[in-house]
């Protein structure tokens, strides 16, 4: 037969099948087959929990949907995870064992566990299952519903045998409230639960919660067996009075004012802007007690925080506060996120069309032929002028920056500005003295090395003190647009450094760092163009001697090294007039033709040796050698005896990361074909035909295997023969590599013309390089700076970060410091990182900080570091890093231990202010009976009313008949200034009842 729900179309019969399985069925056959899969089916008996392994121990929870109809349940199951629980179980196998959740009821190894769920803490079980309303979905509300899941819990469980307790979630979530049972061989226990808001005057206090605990059980036993007392109360301290916050702020009158000199400028400020200790708990307990020790009722109590056997405290902790350094690194990294310009931020005035006029008239000076004083045509003179033109018609309050905490900044940031620069010698020895200077024990720490990790820059580079600048001109003086202004005045900076020959300071000579963030490298760029540059005019100054082009070289550019005008070559008839002293005459030309040479002497010299070389050539002679540095070793050339020379060469080129990644992508594009393959072994042998070039030079009558000899000695492999003569002699003859026809090393030999380093085309064009650096810094809009420079924020964060944690010494930060710059380091080596994770390495740091500062704040209200404690203060300095790592902490001595006394003073001192009651004595009112004093007493009360008190009672007794099994009884009750709660196990036989 069908149902009629089952065949709609059905209109004649109407047939109900009452065979079916109900909604309700279903529901109880999901439960039992959920009990069965977690086989919880019969007693698996355990040992008893250790004392606090409910706190420190690991719980395990597993969940289940199932549904009742269309509403949706969550099956959860909690348990505490033992070892050797499997052996213990095979060895106990009592058939009358009650089921080990009653066994739980009256263990008092961890009543009161200060970190556990809500009915672990009330039953005191270490295994329970909770069906609770999935997301969501209603509250059970209505009593009939509530039965109605009670109901089938109970039968799942007769139907399984599952001896776990099981509970169902009524009421709405917030409330907390569970009833439940659990089903042992003839026993049962049902948990039941009562909530209140307020505290029924009659039950205030543990007469009156005796009084319920004695009804409910109905024990018919005339001499009641004794009940277990177990009572806690917990008080709050919230005003700390003098203890109020130990940190120092920074000064802001000084970052504010303007009057930050340079250390200011190198430091990150850390800490606390609030207390992050916002309160704390005293929970005083008497575990054992019975009914005729203590005295507690509605007019008098023996429950004296300070009689009280055993103390524990916790903090809690403020949500979030406030901390100088993250609020830096926040405000920092928002920056990000900007897409304005520097010059949309500063803004276009009439300053630029000002601006525009006078570099068209500076510009049409440089082609007039009146004569006009040499020095003023600079790039640098023009730059600068204009910065003084910007400067005079922007107004004050429009100037991000003030000149005084501008000028603070630059010396900071080039303190070589600061060297009297009369002697050019003087100041160029003693910048680069300052350039280089570092302590190298601190070099080879793993503190100063930690920029490998993060692809940063030295702690000691001018990389990470701009980038300390840039955040604190963020923080301090005007956001985004102070920032704008002070990239701004670093590049005209850079590009004064480059046009007058200046290092720039703060920088490792050689080649740009590849390790390094990007702006490091170009920078780095930069300082390699200045000093090829200035090895160029300074070789050109010493070749020229003493001769008439001594008088151009003397110019008034601060102090600066002189630079001479470069070679008057083929196309200089073409210029009738003297180039600026400012600049070398290639400096102004290299960029514009193909045919340039790295160096050239005087003209007259040039003349002559082209003179003498086509005079030897044509006489058949070999060229006079050119450009030697030193002989190789006592290797001589193959066709003569004459030594063989090793050739002054060019540097190769330096590249930035970019550049490198560029001319990768060139190469890959040229394809795989044997033209591309040929091609691309041109382009990378322009090296090699600069090095054979100048060894021609150095080497007249030279053959590539003396080359290969001097270049790549593998590739001229020598062995012993037996001549003709019959005498054994040493051949060599180049490798088979080099034998292939039209490899790219004859190719590059045959081409290869005679020129020394000296007159060769430059492999790198130092000009051409450093404006490519300089355009590429001027387009850098605060947003991407700050992309460059949060590498070396991150690192200026851990680098604090470790400093104030070695005051410390917290293990749980230095391992929460290493997490973070693992986590930072992964994520800065890629390519383009992932912005969103880095600010999750932010937060990190601000959590380091925020334990840091409440490590601090403990220290000082437990007064740790003072002389006055002695023996005492190991002691207490452990129990303030306990009280950090570890949820709740017991004060040895209770209220008569060192920390006792101390945290009793806080107690008394909040009290009296609170009070406003002298330090001596209160003569104005007294405790009120909330605070269980004697009436009497005029003294202020040492402590407030507690904030919470829970009670415990406990005992064993056959129920419901006399003749039944004595089972343990659990009432547990919590008493809160609005809330009220009495948590209730109750068992009785089921068989003998």
């Amino acid at each position: 037969m069908m149902a009629a729900d089952s065949d709609p179309e059905s209109e004649v019969f109407e047939i109900t099948d009452f065979t079916t399985a109900s909604e309700w069925e279903r529901f109880v056959s999901r439960v039992e087959e959920v009990l069965n899969d977690w086989k919880l089916i019969g007693n698996n008996s355990s040992k008893p929990p250790e004392k606090g392994e409910y706190t420190s121990g690991t719980w395990e929870e597993k969940t289940q949907d199932i549904n009742f109809a269309d509403f949706k349940f969550s099956v959860t199951h909690h348990c505490l995870k033992q070892e050797s629980e499997e052996g213990e179980g095979k060895e106990e196998p009592e058939e009358d064992a009650f089921p080990t959740a009653m066994q739980d009821l009256l263990c008092m190894n961890n009543d009161f566990p200060p970190r556990a769920h809500c009915l672990v803490r009330w039953y005191g079980m270490r295994e329970f299952v909770v069906i609770s309303p999935g997301a969501n979905c209603e509250a059970v509300i209505s009593e009939s519903k509530c039965n109605l899941l009670l109901s089938s819990i109970s039968i799942s469980l007769a139907n399984t045998g599952c001896q776990v307790p099981m509970f169902v979630q009524i009421q709405q979530k917030w409330r907390r409230m569970y009833h439940g049972e659990c089903q042992g061989l003839g026993v049962r226990t049902d948990f039941e639960m009562v909530h209140l808001r307020k505290v029924p005057s009659q039950y205030n206090h543990l007469s009156g919660l005796l009084d319920i605990f004695k009804s409910k059980i109905g024990c018919p036993l005339t001499p009641l067996p004794p009940i277990n007392i177990a009572i806690r109360f917990t008080y709050v301290l919230q005003d700390w009075q003098q203890y109020s916050w130990p940190q120092q702020p920074p000064d802001f009158d000084a970052l504010l004012g303007g009057e930050v000199g340079g250390v200011e400028f190198g430091k990150l400020p850390f800490g606390a802007c609030e207390d992050p200790i916002s309160e704390l708990h005293l929970a005083t307990t008497w575990p054992h007690l019975t009914e005729g020790i203590v005295v507690d009722n509605d007019v008098y109590s023996d429950l004296d925080p300070l009689q009280a056997p055993h103390w524990s405290v916790r903090v809690r902790k403020a949500d979030s506060p406030t901390c100088l350094l993250g609020d830096f690194l926040t405000e920092f990294f928002k920056l990000c996120s900007k897409k304005e310009s520097t010059e949309e931020i500063l803004g276009r005035g009439p300053v630029e069309d000002e601006g525009k006029d006078d570099i068209s008239h500076a510009l049409s000076k440089l082609t007039e032929p009146t004569a006009v004083p040499i020095p003023k045509l600079s790039v640098s003179n023009m730059v600068h002028s204009a910065r003084k033109r910007i400067r005079r018609h922007r107004r004050v309050d429009e100037s991000p920056l003030s000149n005084d905490v501008l000028n603070s900044i630059l010396l900071y940031l080039f303190p070589d500005a600061a060297i009297d620069k009369s002697s050019s010698e003087n100041s160029e020895s003693k910048a680069s003295q300052l350039n280089t200077d570092g302590k190298p024990e601190e070099k080879e720490s793993d503190d100063y090395n930690l920029y490998n990790q993060l692809k940063s820059a030295p702690s000691d580079s001018l990389t990470y003190r701009l980038a300390l600048c840039v955040c604190l001109v963020n923080f301090y003086h005007g956001g985004v647009r102070a920032v704008a202004h002070l990239w701004q005045e670093f590049v005209l900076e850079m590009r004064y450094r480059w046009e007058n020959n200046y290092l720039v300071y703060g920088l490792a000579s050689g080649s740009p760092d590849l390790r390094c963030c990007l702006l490091h490298q170009k920078l780095q760029m930069l300082n390699c163009c200045i000093e090829r540059k200035r090895a160029r005019d300074d070789g050109r100054k010493t070749a020229e001697g003493g001769k008439e082009r001594e008088r151009g070289r003397e110019r008034k550019v601060s102090g600066a090294t002189g630079t001479e005008n470069g070679r008057l070559g083929p196309e200089s008839a073409e210029m009738g007039r003297e180039v600026s002293p400012g600049k070398s005459w290639d400096s102004w030309s290299d960029s514009e033709g193909e045919d340039e040479f790295f160096e050239c002497l005087s003209d007259t010299e040039e003349m002559k040796e082209a003179g003498s070389t086509d005079g030897e050539k044509g006489g058949a002679k070999v060229a006079k050698p050119d450009g030697r540095l030193h002989p190789h070793g006592k290797l001589t050339l193959l066709n003569s005896q004459e030594p063989l020379y090793i050739p002054v060469t060019q540097e190769p080129a330096p590249m930035t990361e970019d550049l490198l990644e560029e001319q990768s992508e060139v190469l890959a594009k040229l394809g795989t074909s044997a033209e591309g393959a040929h091609l691309r072994a041109r382009m990378q042998s322009a090296c090699l035909l600069s090095d054979m070039e100048s060894f021609k030079a150095a080497n007249p009558g030279c053959t590539l295997e003396d080359f290969v000899r001097w270049y790549s000695p593998r590739d001229y492999v020598e062995e012993e023969v037996v001549d003709e003569n019959g005498d054994t002699v040493v051949r060599g003859d180049l490798s088979a590599r080099m034998k292939i026809p039209g490899n790219m090393w004859m190719e590059a030999w045959a081409t290869a013309k005679t020129t020394p380093a000296r007159r060769q085309r430059r492999l790198f064009d130092d000009t051409k390089e450093a404006e490519k650096v300089l355009h590429y810094l001027a387009v850098q809009k605060p947003a991407d700076l700050t992309r460059h420079l949060l590498p070396c924020i991150l690192h200026a964060a851990i680098l604090k970060e470790k400093e104030e944690e070695s005051v410390e010494d917290i293990l749980s930060v230095r391992k929460a410091i290493q997490q973070a710059t693992s986590h930072a380091s992964k994520l800065l080596r890629h390519p383009s990182p992932d912005y969103k994770k880095l600010e999750d390495v932010i937060t990190q740091l601000i959590a380091v900080e925020t334990v840091i500062a409440r490590s601090r704040s403990l220290k000082a209200k437990f007064g740790i570091g003072k002389a006055e404690q002695g023996d005492n203060a190991e002691d207490l300095e452990r129990f303030v890093s306990s009280l950090l790592e570890e949820p709740e902490v017991s004060v040895i001595g209770a209220g008569r231990g060192p920390a006792g006394s101390i945290i009793h003073k806080l107690f008394v001192s909040a009290q009296r202010a609170a009070l406003l009651a002298p330090l001596d004595e209160d003569t104005g009112r007294g405790g009120g009976a909330d605070d269980k004093k004697p009436m009497g007493g005029a003294s202020v009360p040492d402590f407030p009313p507690p904030a919470g008190r829970e009670i415990l009672l406990r005992t064993c007794v056959p129920r419901p008949a006399p003749y039944s099994k004595a089972l343990p009884q659990r009432l547990f009750c919590v008493l809160m200034r609005e809330d009220f709660r009495l948590a209730g196990a109750f068992s009785s036989d089921t068989s003998f009842f």
